[in-house]
C-alpha cells in the first residue's frame, strides 16, 4: 500500500522523481498536425524541405567526385594487377585526409576490410572503391528525391506520390522520348503497377521508400536514361516504351467491345488462350471487378502474376485464387478441382485425359510439404517450384510443356547438334 500510494502521487505530480534518467529521456513522440490546423502542416512542410536541402548539399557533386578519383589516382600503390589500379591502407587514409569533409566518411577501416579481397599486399582496387562510394550518393539523392513526394512525410510513397514522381521523371528518360503524352497515364500506371505489385503484397496501398531503393526496380526505371540501350534490354525492362506499348496493346486487343474493361469471355484470349475457366472465374471473384469487369489496373496485376510465377508476390496472388476454400493451403480436393478443367480441355482437343492421382502424387512430390496432406504458400516458395505447380493447374499449354518435358529437352538438345555440324 505504501509503494502504491507513493508510485500513485508520483503520478500524479504529488512528488518529483528522485531518478535524473527521467529528465534525459529525449521526446520520442510528436503529434501529426490534423487537416484543419493549416500553420502547422504547412510549417511541417518547409521543415521536411530545408531538412531535404541540407542533406542534398552533404552529398558529393560531380566536381568533388572528380577531384576524388584524380587524388586516388595520384595515390594508387604498385604494382597494378593487370589493368587495374590499387590502393594500400597507408595511401587511403591520406586521401581521405585530403577528400574533405564530405569524403570523411567513406574513409574508415570498415569500408576498407569490406572492400579488401585477395590482393597479396592488402590493397583495396580503387576503381571498386569509387564505384561504392557513387553508389552511396546515388541512393542518398535518390532517396531525398523520393522524400520530396512524401507527402505525409513518414518514410512511405502513396501510390499517388509514386505516380507524381515517375511523371516527372518522363522527360529525364530519353528512352521514353517518343512516347505520346496522351499515352503519359497509361505508362505511369503500368510502371506504378510493379512497385505496388511487389513492394506492397498487404496491399496497404503504401511502400516505403527503402524498400523501393532496396530493389532494383528503381535500377531498371533508370536505365532508361542509356540512349543506345540495347533493343534486348528494352524488351525485358518491364519500364522501357516497348514493354509498356506491348502490356498496353494487347490489353486493347482483349477488349473486343471497346468499353475498356475487359470481360471474364474477353480475358479468356490472353496469351496462348488456354487457360481454364474454372481459374478464370476465380479471377473474377476474387479480384477487383466494375459490373463484372476488369478494368487496366487490375489486369496489370493479372499479367505481372502470371509472367513473374518464380516470384513469392505472384505465388502470393495465385495461390489466393487456388485457394477455394480460404483455409491457408491446397489440399486433394482444391487440386482435383482446379485440374478436373485441364482434364475436359484435353478432351475437347481429343487427347486421353491424364489420372489426377498421377498429377497429385507428381505435385506433392515436387512440392515437399512439410505436411503431407496439404501444401502451404510457403511450401511453393520453398519448393523453387511453384511456377510449374500453378501452370500445371491453371494453364492446359502450361500442363503439355510439363508433360512433354522430356521430348522438348531431347528436340531442343537435336536443334542444338544440328546447329554445331552445321
Amino acid at each position: 500500500m505504501e509503494l502504491f500510494t507513493k508510485y500513485y502521487m508520483e503520478w500524479k505530480g504529488g512528488k518529483k522523481s528522485d531518478n535524473v534518467s527521467y529528465a534525459n529521456i529525449p521526446r520520442f513522440y510528436y503529434r501529426l498536425p490534423a487537416e484543419d490546423e493549416v500553420l502547422l502542416q504547412k510549417l511541417r512542410e518547409e521543415s521536411r524541405a530545408v531538412f531535404l536541402q541540407r542533406k542534398s548539399r552533404e552529398l558529393l557533386d560531380n566536381e568533388e567526385l572528380q577531384n576524388l578519383w584524380f587524388l586516388l589516382d595520384k595515390h594508387q600503390t604498385s604494382p597494378m594487377i593487370g589493368e587495374e589500379a590499387m590502393i594500400n591502407y597507408e595511401n587511403f587514409l591520406k586521401v581521405g585526409e585530403k577528400a574533405g569533409p564530405k569524403c570523411k566518411q567513406f574513409f574508415t577501416a570498415k569500408i576498407f576490410a569490406k572492400l579488401l579481397h585477395n590482393d597479396p599486399y592488402g590493397r583495396i582496387s580503387i576503381m571498386q572503391f569509387f564505384n561504392y562510394v557513387m553508389r552511396k550518393v546515388w541512393l542518398h539523392q535518390t532517396r531525398i528525391g523520393l522524400s520530396l513526394y512524401d507527402v505525409a512525410g513518414q518514410g512511405y510513397l502513396r501510390e499517388s506520390d509514386l505516380e507524381n514522381y515517375i511523371l516527372e521523371l518522363i522527360p529525364t528518360l530519353p528512352q521514353l522520348d517518343g512516347l505520346e503524352k496522351s499515352f503519359y497515364s497509361f505508362y505511369v500506371c503500368t510502371a506504378v503497377r510493379k512497385f505496388f505489385f511487389f513492394l506492397d503484397p498487404l496491399r496497404t496501398g503504401k511502400i516505403k521508400i527503402q524498400d523501393i531503393l532496396a530493389c532494383s526496380f528503381l535500377d531498371d526505371l533508370l536505365e532508361l536514361r542509356d540512349e543506345e540501350l540495347s533493343k534486348e534490354s528494352q524488351e525485358t525492362n518491364w519500364f522501357s516504351a516497348p514493354s509498356a506499348l506491348r502490356v498496353y496493346g494487347q490489353y486493347l486487343n482483349l477488349d473486343k467491345d471497346h468499353n475498356g474493361m475487359l470481360s471474364k469471355e474477353e480475358l479468356s484470349r490472353y496469351g496462348t488462350g488456354t487457360l481454364t475457366n474454372i481459374f478464370l472465374d476465380r479471377v473474377f471473384q476474387e479480384c477487383l471487378t466494375y459490373d463484372g469487369e476488369m478494368d487496366y489496373k487490375t489486369y496489370l496485376d493479372f499479367v505481372l502474376a502470371l509472367e513473374n510465377r518464380k516470384e513469392p508476390a505472384a505465388l502470393q496472388y495465385i495461390f489466393k485464387l487456388l485457394d477455394i476454400e480460404n483455409k491457408g493451403h491446397l489440399n486433394v480436393f482444391s487440386l482435383n478441382y482446379f485440374f478436373r478443367a485441364i482434364q475436359e480441355q484435353m478432351k475437347i482437343h481429343g487427347q486421353e485425359p491424364v489420372s489426377f492421382q498421377d498429377v497429385k502424387d507428381e505435385i506433392f512430390d515436387m512440392v515437399k510439404p512439410k505436411d503431407p496432406y496439404k501444401i502451404s504458400l510457403q511450401d511453393l516458395i520453398n519448393s523453387s517450384q511453384g511456377d510449374t505447380v500453378t501452370s500445371i493447374l491453371i494453364d492446359l499449354n502450361g500442363f503439355w510443356t510439363y508433360e512433354n518435358r522430356e521430348v522438348l529437352v531431347a528436340s531442343d538438345s537435336d536443334s542444338t547438334a544440328d546447329v554445331d555440324d552445321t
